[in-house]
C-alpha cells in the first residue's frame, strides 16, 4: 500500500488475532508460577471441613513460600502443572477479546473512525462474552491441573485431554463450562491493584468451584457461603500478593509483546504485499 509505513498499514483481523494470541501465551510462559501459586493458595484450607483453617497447619504461606514448597515437594515442573491447557485458554481468550476487539468495533461503527462510547462498550461486551464463553473448557482444565499436587496419592487427571473426558464424562458438557459468568467479567475488566481486591473473593470462589467435585457445591453462590462459613471472611482473599503480582507481570508483559509483535507482523505482511 503506498504511502504507508510498515507500522501505518491496517492489520487484518488474522494479525490481530495471531498477535494478541502469541502475546498472551509468552505473558503465560513468563508468569505462570504466579499464577498456580495463587490456586494452590486459594483453594487451602478448603477440606477441613467444619474447621477453620489454622496458619499454623497451612501447607503453604506466601508467594515464595507457595513456589518454593511445591519445587521441594513435588518437583520444579509442578510450577507448570496445567500450562497446555493454560496456553490453550490464553490463545482463545486473548485472540478473541484483545485481537477481535477493533475489528468488532468498526462492525458496529460500520467502518467509521469515530466510535462512540456506546460502540466501544458493545464491542467491549461483545468480545468479552465470547472470550469468556469459548475458552471457558480450557479454564476448567486449567484450575483443576494447578491443584491437583504430583506428590503423593493418585493424579486426578493424567492429561489435558484426559482431563476434558473426564470432566465431560463424569460431570456432563455442563462440567467444562463450570463457572459463573459474572465471576470472570468482574475480574476481566480493569486490571492492577484495584482490580485484585474487587475480584479476589470472586476468583477464589470461582477457582474452588471450577476445582470441585460433582455435587460438593450447588452452585457458585453456595460454594461463597460455604467458604464464608468455615473459613471466614479472609478466605476470600487468599493468594492475593500472587495474583496481585501474575496480573501486573502478565499485562506488562502481554502489551509489550503484543505491541512488538504487531509492528514485526505488519513489517512482514507488508513486504509480501510489496517486495519491490
Amino acid at each position: 500500500m503506498v504511502g504507508f509505513k510498515p507500522t501505518d498499514v491496517p492489520p487484518t483481523a488474522t494479525i490481530k488475532f495471531l498477535r494478541a494470541g502469541t502475546a498472551a501465551c509468552i505473558a503465560n510462559l513468563i508468569t505462570f508460577p504466579l499464577d498456580i501459586a495463587k490456586v494452590r493458595l486459594q483453594i487451602q484450607g478448603e477440606s477441613q471441613g467444619a474447621i477453620r483453617a489454622s496458619s499454623t497447619n497451612a501447607q503453604y504461606r506466601g508467594v515464595m513460600g507457595t513456589i518454593l514448597t511445591m519445587v521441594k515437594t513435588e518437583g520444579p515442573g509442578s510450577l507448570y502443572n496445567g500450562l497446555v491447557a493454560g496456553l490453550q485458554r490464553q490463545m482463545s481468550f486473548a485472540s478473541v477479546r484483545i485481537g477481535l476487539y477493533d475489528s468488532v468495533k468498526q462492525f458496529y461503527t460500520k467502518g467509521s473512525e469515530h466510535a462512540g462510547i456506546g460502540s466501544c462498550l458493545l464491542a467491549g461486551c461483545t468480545t468479552g462474552a465470547l472470550a469468556v464463553g469459548v475458552p471457558q473448557p480450557t479454564d476448567v482444565g486449567k484450575v483443576r491441573f494447578q491443584a491437583q499436587a504430583r506428590a503423593g496419592g493418585n493424579r486426578r487427571y493424567q492429561g489435558t485431554v484426559d482431563a476434558y473426558k473426564n470432566i465431560a464424562r463424569e460431570e456432563g458438557l455442563r462440567g467444562l463450562w463450570k463457572d459463573d459468568l459474572p465471576c470472570h467479567f468482574t475480574s476481566a475488566f480493569g486490571a492492577g491493584f484495584c482490580t485484585t481486591i474487587i475480584a479476589s473473593p470472586v476468583d477464589v470462589v470461582k477457582t474452588r468451584y471450577m476445582n470441585s467435585a460433582a455435587g460438593q457445591y450447588a452452585s457458585a453462590g453456595h460454594c461463597a457461603l460455604t467458604t464464608l462459613r468455615k473459613e471466614g471472611p479472609q478466605a476470600f482473599y487468599k493468594g492475593f500478593m500472587p495474583s496481585f503480582l501474575h496480573l501486573g507481570s502478565w499485562n506488562v508483559v502481554m502489551f509489550v509483546t503484543y505491541k512488538q509483535l504487531k509492528r514485526a507482523l505488519m513489517a512482514t505482511h507488508t513486504s509480501r504485499e510489496a517486495p519491490f
